[in-house]
């Protein structure tokens, strides 16, 4: 179910797939982030690493009363501090989705899948 943003001209419907991809982009130009994994559990002990094309798959919008939650399903940097990382992260969507889209998020939440050596 789309959410719904009224303005002074009507209503602005915005789809959870809109919110998840506008999430993933922004966590890209994150320093530390691989890349984003699927939400699925791992497969024989690895994270699927998804392309630009998937990044929808690696994010989960939640809305829960008048809430909006992300989570945020990560691959980061081996040698980076992981904290930090997601710290930008959580910095980075909370601010695009303000800025651009005009949602309040009320919480990020990032799961770390694995860390890989970045080439």
């Amino acid at each position: 179910m789309p959410l719904a943003l009224s303005t002074e001209l009507g209503q602005i419907f915005i789809t959870e797939e809109c919110i998840a991809v506008m999430a993933g982009s922004a966590a890209l130009d994150c320093y530390g982030l691989v890349g984003m994994a699927s939400r699925k559990q791992l497969k024989d002990g690895i994270a699927e690493l998804l392309g630009r094309d998937n990044l929808a798959r690696g994010v989960e919008v939640r809305r829960e009363q008048d809430k909006l939650y992300i989570d945020l399903y990560i691959i980061v940097s081996y040698g980076t501090k992981i904290s930090e990382v997601a710290h930008n992260i959580q910095t980075k969507v909370k601010y695009v989705m303000s800025d651009v889209i005009g949602l309040n998020v009320d919480q990020v939440h990032i799961f770390v899948q694995d860390v890989r050596v970045s080439t």
